[in-house]
């Protein structure tokens, strides 16, 4: 039997390959934090498209996974012990995979803790407050009248845009030499912001070029490149 049978995901997703980890997501810059993991590390795995504009992330096989009815999610049938283990939320699934393969999170216990307060960052505030401004300016708080919700979003992302930028002053990544989870987890936000959310100008981007410089060596690597565009969209 396989280990992903108790999984009713399985049965709405099924696996052509139930011995890899499995990936329940979408390419948004959540979601694509854990395929660019994957691709970074080489675990073999499965993408699954879960189509959150139809949607199945509120599905019930998908909520039975994911209470919170949110990509990415993933289950891994040789997790701890052996034993399958299901997991939910972007950064905790970073954690995880580096922890799994002793790859992107320095060995050093203090440089550990430092590279998780960075990916905690990302989570608690470059997410919510991108991901707002967005909200704002793109879609549909566009046709809201008080732009002092819109104004307020550009206010912080510029502020901590600055935080980033002078994190990565003098040094290549987050954590300087080292490449990790901290930088994995806050590429697709940034790159969105610019792109598809239109707020370069807004948020005076150029002006940032320790994160400009950041974002293209980020981009320009071939896990990333390959990480961006997991899973397919039909």
């Amino acid at each position: 039997m396989s280990r992903l049978s108790a999984f009713p995901i399985s049965q709405r997703w099924p696996a052509r390959h139930p011995d890899r980890l499995q990936l329940y997501s979408l390419n948004t810059p959540n979601g694509v934090k854990v395929s660019i993991m994957l691709e970074e590390t080489g675990l073999p795995y499965e993408a699954h498209l879960v189509d959150i504009m139809k949607n199945e992330s509120h599905l019930p096989e998908f909520v039975r996974l994911n209470p919170n009815g949110k990509i990415p999610a993933i289950i891994d049938p040789d997790g701890p012990g052996g034993t399958p283990l299901a997991l939910f939320e972007s950064g905790a699934i970073l954690m995880y995979l580096a922890d799994k393969t002793g790859q992107f999170i320095p060995a050093d216990p203090a440089r550990r803790w430092e590279t998780i307060q960075w990916l905690f960052f990302q989570m608690g505030a470059i997410g919510p407050m991108f991901g707002q401004l967005g909200y704002f300016n793109k879609f549909a708080g566009k046709e809201i009248a008080d732009k002092r919700p819109l104004e307020r979003y550009v206010t912080e992302s510029k502020r901590l845009l600055g935080v980033l930028d002078g994190r990565l002053d003098g040094g290549a990544w987050v954590m300087g030499d080292d490449y990790t989870i901290a930088d994995i987890a806050t590429l697709g936000w940034v790159r969105i912001l610019i792109g598809f959310y239109e707020a370069r100008d807004l948020v005076g981007f150029d002006d940032f070029r320790n994160v400009s410089a950041w974002l293209d060596r980020g981009l320009a690597r071939p896990a990333v490149k390959r990480g961006l565009e997991i899973p397919a969209r039909a």
